[in-house]
């Protein structure tokens, strides 16, 4: 049963997810065409991270409460770690591998949770209650995929240099797609689902 709620699940979020991939490559493009400089990236990432969290706790309550699961203790745990776990993952681990990968001048692992570790729980609380609330999930989920994108693309234009070529762009691209596709729908899908045993109400 769960595994044929998780794969219904994936399907219908797909689009947002391929969708928001191609945001990422077009948003590489334009940066390293127009020379956008380092500090731009640094305040979108500071920017698009924290509100990724956000959303993210957003739809994995949401999607942990809709499968039949309403305790206090569990929701918020779900929630909170499905959210700031995965975010971190997604928004700065697998960036921050790419960036080694190609040896980018400027690299360096930013921990939301730990560097503005009040703004980024603050909004997974946030997340998790207005989750409560009103359990919904695809528009978040479409917001929560651009948002994981942008944070994980300017993560890595963070760390670039003065050179950013074909190759560079190329592994740029496809971390993000994983960056994108596995954390995220592993946060909003299969991490609430495997917890809630995947019975609805």
């Amino acid at each position: 049963m769960i595994s044929y709620v998780i794969a219904v699940e994936l399907r219908s979020h797909a689009p947002f997810t391929f969708f928001g991939t191609v945001t990422g490559v077009v948003l590489m493009i334009a940066i390293v065409k127009c020379g956008v400089p380092r500090q731009v990236s640094e305040m979108l990432f500071w920017t698009c991270h924290p509100l990724h969290v956000f959303l993210s706790a957003m739809v994995t309550t949401a999607i942990y409460r809709l499968y039949g699961n309403t305790g206090f203790w569990k929701t918020l745990s779900v929630g909170y770690f499905g959210s700031i776990g995965i975010a971190t993952l997604s928004d700065s681990i697998i960036p921050y591998m790419a960036e080694i990968l190609l040896d980018m001048p400027n690299r360096g692992i930013h921990l939301g949770v730990i560097e503005k570790w009040q703004l980024v729980n603050g909004l997974a609380l946030a997340g998790i209650a207005v989750a409560c609330l009103r359990p919904g999930t695809k528009f978040p989920h479409a917001g929560h995929v651009l948002l994981s994108t942008w944070a994980s693309l300017f993560h890595v234009t963070m760390a670039r240099g003065a050179e950013f070529g074909f190759v560079e762009g190329f592994f740029t691209a496809v971390f993000l797609f994983l960056a994108v596709w596995l954390p995220c729908c592993t946060s909003d899908i299969v991490f609430p689902l495997f917890f809630s045993g995947g019975a609805k109400k």
